[in-house]
C-alpha cells in the first residue's frame, strides 16, 4: 500500500508525464489524420506495423475467439457467431482440419460439419472477420494433430521437417485450401472476411528434435505461404524466429508476462491462444479459469506488450464427435469457455469479457496511436499510460493477490482490488476493473425429460470374442503395430493366439501382457479375465497380470487392444508405435519358466462396427435379444429408442451408469464415453453427452451404445440443458456498465432465449452475505431494505431480461446510512 507522501510524489510524476505525453502525441495524431486521408478510395487491404493489423489504412484493436466448425453443426453456427459478436468479438478464428477434409488421399470432404466455406460465409454475413489457421498440423487435441493417417504410408516421409515427401503433400493441401478461399473470394482484399492466416503451429516446441532439418523447414513453410499471395498477413505461433514478413505470435495463459514480443519493431503483438480453461482428459478433474483471471491477463497483454489482437482459445469449444478426440481427451471440449459446449452463454465469463472489450475499444485511439509511459507505485503496483493530443487511457495494476492497494493517480485516489487492473478513461474516470465481477452468474442444470428404464425397451447384442479361425485379416508370428494395422479407422485391434496346456504342477496360472496402448482387455476361451488401462499423464506401457484357468489341451487367447484417441503432437509422429508388445503365461510363485505366446493373428475392429449395427439398416440385420440380466458385462452392444425432447434447449444423454465405449444417435457418433475412469475427486470426467438437435428426428430416435467394460443402460436418461438459476450482486459503488443506458450501478439479469424470469428466489438491497447467494438461501445481513423483493419482482417477473439500478431511492431510501450496500438477486428462469 502506498503511503501518503509517496502518493503525492506519484501524483506529481503522473501529471507531468501526462502533459509530456500529450505534447508528444500531437505529431503522431496529425500523422494519423494524414494517413487516413491518404487511403485509396474503395481499396480493401490488410497490412501491419509495430502496433496493430491495419485494415484499409486504419490500425485495429481486435478481439477474437476460436470456434471449430467440425466441433459443432451448421445449424448451430449462426447462433454461436451471433453470441460471439454480442460478446464483443471482431474475429472468429478456426483451424483447418486436414484429416477431416482429406480422409482418403485425393478424396476431399467439405460437406456438413466440414463445410468450411459455409462457416466462413456465415461469419462474414454477421459482419465479423476470420483468422484462418491452415497449419495444416493443428494439434488442437484432435486425432493425429489434424494430419491424415494415410501420410504414414508415403515412402521416406518424416512429418514436419525439411523432408521432401512431407513438404510436397503439405504444400498441396495448403494450396488447395488457399485456392478454395480465393475461388470463393473470401480473403479480405477480395471483399471477404479473412484478414490473417497461420502456417504451421507451435513448431518451436519440436524444432530442436529435428536438428538440421528444423530451421530450413520453418523458412520453407514461411516462403511457401507468402508465395501463395493471399493478400493478407501470415503468422506463426510460438515461433520466435518466424522469418519476415511472418508475424510471430504468443500462445499461453499469461502472454502479458511470458511473450518475448514481436521479433521485429515492424510487427504487432498478437496473442493467438489465450486459454479460457484447460482441455479436459479422462481421469482428471476439470480445471476452470475465472473471468477475473482471464480479464487480468488480457489487460496485462495490452498494456505491457502493446497487444492489439487477443484470441480466446476456445471461445466455444464444442464436441469431439466420433473418434476425433486425441489420446485420453474427453468428448466435451472446453466446456467452460464463454460459450459452453452446447452454445449456452457461460456466465459470468462471457459478460465480464464483454465489458472488458467495450472498455478497451473505447480507448482504442490512444492504445493504437498514443505515446506510452509506465510508472511504479510500489513493489507490486504499477501504472501504464497511453496518450495522444486529445485522448488518454491509464491502466493501474495491482499484482498483490491478497491485499487492496490504495494509490493516488493524478488528482484521484483509487482502491485497487487484489490482483486486478483498473482502466481509466481519459486517465481519470474508472470504467472497468478486472477483479470486480458485476456480471450475472448462472447455474446450468440438466433436466431429465425421459427415462429409458424399462427392460423391454432395451435390446442387446453380444460382441463375439474371436478366436483363431483359419482366415484372418492379418496373420504372422510377430505382434503387429496397432495404428498401422487399423489405419486408425477403429479404436480396436484383436491379438489372437492359441496355447496348448499340459498340466504339470500346482499353483495359480497368470497371464502377463505388456502393451503400449490405452486399454487392454483379455479373454481366455471366451471368458473375460481382466482389463488394465493407462492415463494421460502416464502414456507409456500398460501391464496386465491376470490370474487364469486353462483347460487341458488347446486354449484360445484373445487380447483386445484399445486406443482412446491417437497422439496429437510431438516430433516424429509417424514413428509412434502402439499395440501388444509381449505376452506370456507362468505360475504365480515361479519367477522363471514363463511360456511365451507366439503365432499371433489379428482382427481389426469389432464385428458390430464392421456390420454398422449402430445404423438403422445395420441394426435390422443383427440378432438382438432382450437384455433381461445382461448388464455389467464386457463387450455388449445395446440399443433402444427415445423421443425427441420438446422445445429448443440442448439435449444430452446422462451415461453415468455406464462404463466405457461409444454412442450413436441415428447412426451419428456423438463420441466416446468413459465414465468408469473416475477423477481424483471420485467423479467421472464427463457423464453428460451432447446430442445436437440436428441429429434427432421428429418422433423416435435410434440409440446404440458399444459398452466395453460393463454398465446398466436402464439408468440412462435423456436430458435438456438450460440455465435455470441466475444470480448477481452489484455494489452501489460499482462502476456502471459501459453497455447500459443506466448511469448508475445496476443489476442486469437475462434468461437464455426462449425463457423468462418466473420467480425471484432472493432479493436484498443491503449488506447480504454474498457467499450464500448462489444457494438461494436466506442471505439477509444486518442491513436490508424491506422493499427489495417487491422492487425486483416488479421489474423482472415475466420478462426475459431486466435492469434494476442500485440506488437507495429505488428502494424507499437508505436502510442503513454509512454502510456500503449492494443489491443481490437470485432469479429462476423457466
Amino acid at each position: 500500500m502506498t503511503g501518503a507522501g509517496d502518493a503525492t510524489v506519484a501524483a506529481v510524476v503522473v501529471l507531468a508525464a501526462l502533459a509530456a505525453l500529450a505534447a508528444a502525441g500531437t505529431g503522431r495524431a496529425r500523422g494519423t489524420e494524414e494517413e487516413r486521408g491518404n487511403r485509396t478510395a474503395g481499396r480493401r487491404e490488410v497490412t501491419y506495423d509495430g502496433r496493430a493489423l491495419i485494415l484499409d489504412g486504419a490500425r485495429r484493436m481486435l478481439f477474437s475467439g476460436d470456434m471449430h466448425y467440425p466441433r459443432s453443426t451448421p445449424e448451430m453456427w449462426p447462433d454461436l457467431i451471433a453470441k460471439a459478436k454480442k460478446g464483443g468479438l471482431d474475429v472468429i478464428q478456426t483451424y483447418v482440419f486436414w484429416n477431416a477434409h482429406e480422409p482418403v488421399q485425393g478424396q476431399y470432404n467439405f460437406e456438413g460439419r466440414y463445410d468450411l466455406v459455409k462457416f466462413i460465409r456465415e461469419i462474414h454475413a454477421q459482419g465479423l472477420y476470420v483468422s484462418l489457421r491452415l497449419g495444416p498440423f493443428v494439434e488442437s487435441e484432435w486425432k493425429y494433430g489434424g494430419l491424415p493417417f494415410w501420410l504414414r504410408g508415403i515412402p521416406n516421409i518424416t512429418f514436419r521437417c525439411d523432408n521432401e515427401a512431407f513438404k510436397r503433400h503439405m504444400q498441396k493441401f495448403v494450396t488447395k485450401i488457399v485456392n478454395l478461399m480465393k475461388d470463393e473470394r473470401l480473403f479480405y482484399p477480395q471483399g471477404g472476411p479473412i484478414i490473417i492466416s497461420q502456417i504451421e503451429n507451435e513448431y518451436k516446441l519440436v524444432e530442436a528434435a529435428f536438428h538440421s532439418k528444423g530451421p530450413p523447414y520453418v523458412r520453407w513453410a514461411a516462403a511457401m505461404a507468402v508465395n501463395l499471395q493471399t493478400g493478407v498477413p501470415w503468422m506463426m505461433c510460438k515461433q520466435d524466429d518466424a522469418p519476415d514478413p511472418i508475424i510471430n505470435t504468443c500462445n499461453g495463459l499469461i502472454c502479458g508476462e511470458t511473450f518475448l514480443g514481436p521479433n521485429s519493431p515492424n510487427k504487432p503483438a498478437l496473442w493467438t491462444e489465450n486459454w479460457t480453461s484447460r482441455y479436459p482428459v479422462y481421469g482428471q478433474d476439470r480445471r476452470s479459469r475465472s473471468a477475473a483471471d482471464l480479464a487480468f491477463a488480457v489487460a496485462l497483454f495490452i498494456l505491457r506488450k502493446k497487444g492489439s489482437f487477443v484470441n480466446y482459445y476456445m471461445y466455444h469449444g464444442g464436441t469431439n464427435f466420433g473418434r476425433f478426440a486425441s489420446s485420453y481427451v474427453t468428448t466435451s471440449y472446453y466446456d467452460g469457455a464463454p460459450l459452453d459446449e452446447y452454445g449456452l452463454i457461460w456466465q459470468p465469463t462471457w459478460a465480464h469479457l464483454r465489458e472488458l472489450h467495450a472498455a478497451v475499444k473505447q480507448s482504442a485511439e490512444p492504445l493504437l496511436w498514443g505515446a506510452y509511459s509506465n510508472h511504479s507505485f510500489g513493489q507490486q503496483q504499477e501504472g501504464h499510460v497511453f496518450a495522444t493530443e486529445s485522448e488518454c487511457v491509464a491502466f493501474l495494476v495491482n499484482f498483490d493477490k491478497h491485499k487492496i492497494s490504495t494509490i493516488q493517480f493524478g488528482e484521484e485516489v483509487f482502491q485497487l482490488a487484489p490482483k486486478s487492473i483498473s482502466i481509466l478513461s481519459q486517465c481519470r474516470e474508472l470504467i472497468f476493473q478486472t477483479g470486480k465481477i458485476n456480471a450475472q452468474h448462472g447455474l446450468r442444470t440438466a433436466q431429465v425429460v425421459q427415462s429409458i428404464n424399462h427392460v423391454d425397451r432395451w435390446k442387446f447384442f453380444k460382441e463375439p470374442i474371436p478366436t483363431v479361425p483359419s482366415k484372418m485379416s492379418h496373420v504372422g508370428n510377430q505382434l503387429h503395430e496397432h495404428l498401422s494395422t487399423t489405419k486408425d479407422e477403429t479404436d480396436y485391434l484383436w491379438y489372437l493366439s492359441a496355447h496348448n496346456y499340459k498340466r504339470n504342477g500346482n499353483g495359480q496360472l497368470v497371464l502377463n501382457v505388456e502393451a503400449h496402448a490405452h486399454i487392454l482387455h483379455a479373454f481366455i476361451n471366451d471368458d473375460y479375465v481382466g482389463s488394465v488401462h493407462g492415463s494421460h499423464d502416464k502414456p507409456g506401457n500398460i501391464v496386465l497380470k491376470a490370474p487364469i484357468s486353462l483347460r487341458e489341451g488347446r486354449n484360445s487367447i484373445s487380447l483386445l487392444c484399445v486406443m482412446v484417441g491417437s497422439p496429437d503432437s510431438g516430433a516424429y509422429m509417424e514413428r509412434r508405435t502402439f499395440g501388444v508388445q509381449r505376452a506370456s503365461i507362468k505360475r504365480r510363485q515361479q519367477k522363471s519358466h514363463s511360456t511365451g505366446i507366439e503365432h499371433w493373428k489379428n482382427q481389426v475392429g469389432l464385428s458390430g462396427e464392421t456390420n454398422k449395427i449402430y445404423t438403422s439398416e445395420g441394426s435390422s440385420h443383427a440378432e438382438w435379444s432382450t437384455i433381461d440380466k445382461s448388464m455389467h458385462l464386457p463387450l455388449i452392444w445395446y440399443k433402444t429408442t427415445f423421443d425427441t425432447p420438446w422445445g429448443n434447449d440442448p439435449v444430452t444423454l446422462n451415461l453415468s451408469s455406464m462404463g466405457k465405449g461409444e454412442v450413436w444417435i441415428n447412426g451419428e457418433s456423438i463420441g466416446r464415453y468413459w465414465v468408469s475412469f473416475k477423477t481424483p475427486s471420485g467423479q467421472p470426467s464427463q457423464s453428460l453427452y451432447h446430442i445436437p438437435r440436428y441429429f434427432l428426428k421428429t418422433g423416435e430416435n435410434l440409440l446404440v451404445l458399444m459398452e466395453e467394460i460393463g454398465g446398466d443402460p436402464r439408468q440412462i436418461t435423456v436430458n435438456t440443458m438450460s440455465v435455470t438459476r441466475i444470480y448477481s450482486s452489484v455494489s452501489e459503488t460499482s462502476t456502471p456498465s459501459l453497455l447500459s443506458r443506466e448511469k448508475h450501478p445496476a443489476i442486469h439479469l437475462r434468461c437464455q432465449k426462449g425463457k423468462h424470469i418466473t420467480d425471484i428466489e432472493f432479493a436484498s438491497y443491503g449488506n447480504s452475505h454474498e457467499d450464500c447467494i448462489e444457494s438461494g438461501k436466506n442471505c439477509h445481513g444486518s442491513c436490508h431494505a424491506e422493499m427489495s423483493e417487491f422492487v425486483v419482482k416488479n421489474a423482472c417477473l415475466g420478462r426475459r431480461k431486466c435492469v434494476v439500478p442500485v440506488r437507495a431511492p429505488k428502494f424507499g431510501g437508505d436502510p442503513c446510512p454509512g454502510i456500503e450496500k449492494s443489491l443481490s438477486v437470485v432469479a429462476i428462469c423457466g
